[in-house]
């Protein structure tokens, strides 16, 4: 078995696990790639075999790799979808971050994890991403987001008007912060904390929520997921923010924003002993008051 590692820089605090992921690699004898970036980081800090090879883009990981593991919270695994693509390799979190709704193995578990991904001792999650579309390419290829898409205003101006199309037809003007797209995936991060509903990975759905709406009968709206979205910006301010997970482009207010379904899924690895339902009982500390029993 072949395993790729995506890491970003980290404090000290987190080495004795980031050393415990390389060991354990190491005692399974499984073949090991490493982020160029993150294998620069680490070469003073962690102990590694020395027949580790290295990789620095899609083109060098696709084909070269059974499984892809994220080291850290749930951005660092959002930035692996720029590397997988559409190549469908399958991505794992080692949660060294705080919630870690996507990277879900506890950073105790970590000899236990490579384990399981060794005995092949999981299931795939296809989570769907949200394609974006304008005149001017905002993001290059990168132009898809696994979590959420959001339309903010750029600075401490005015509320902005976003004005919203479902297939052509008028939804809705928003005067607002902002507007963010989600995914299932993404309803349980800035969506939710925006007052979104959590909708499960296997619904095929978008949400469409406000961010700080002056309107208070304006509420998150829940789309099929085969609609295709656009969005007409009308602000005091020339430009505003428009958002692909952790990639940020500034955008004349002109410019008009599509979204669609991407036509390619990322397939996200739950070990067996766990489900979503699971995960969200743990994360939201869901069931633990004791006055319900």
């Amino acid at each position: 078995m072949r395993i790729a590692i995506y890491g970003r820089e980290f404090n000290n605090t987190v080495l004795p696990y980031v050393q415990e992921v390389f060991d354990a690699l190491a005692f399974y004898k499984i073949e090991t790639l490493i982020y160029k970036k993150y294998n620069d980081f680490i070469q003073d800090k962690v102990k590694l075999s020395q027949d580790i090879k290295t990789f620095a883009n899609n083109t060098e990981l696709v084909g070269q790799t059974d499984v892809l593991v994220s080291l850290g919270g749930d951005g660092t695994l959002l930035d692996t979808v720029a590397l997988v693509c559409d190549s469908g390799i399958p991505v794992i979190g080692i949660n060294f971050g705080r919630l870690g709704f996507l990277a879900s193995i506890n950073k105790d578990e970590i000899k236990n994890a490579i384990q399981a991904l060794l005995n092949k001792q999981y299931t795939l999650d296809k989570r769907s991403l949200l394609s974006l579309r304008s005149k001017d390419p905002l993001f290059g290829e990168e132009n898809f987001a696994l979590n959420d898409v959001t339309i903010h205003r750029r600075d401490i101006s005015a509320m902005m008007i976003i004005h919203a199309f479902i297939n052509d037809e008028f939804i809705n003007s928003y005067w607002a912060d902002g507007l963010l797209i989600a995914t299932p995936t993404g309803s349980t991060a800035y969506s939710l904390s925006c007052g979104g509903p959590i909708i499960l990975p296997t619904a095929q759905n978008f949400v469409i929520t406000p961010i700080a709406p002056h309107n208070l009968n304006v509420r998150p709206l829940i789309v099929p997921d085969d609609a295709i979205l656009t969005f007409k910006v009308e602000a005091r301010s020339a430009k505003f923010l428009v958002s692909c997970d952790s990639r940020t482009a500034t955008v004349d207010r002109s410019v008009k924003i599509k979204l669609k379904k991407a036509d390619f899924n990322l397939n996200l690895i739950r070990l067996n002993d766990e489900t979503y339902l699971t995960t969200l009982r743990n994360k939201l500390l869901w069931g633990i008051d004791t006055r319900n029993y």
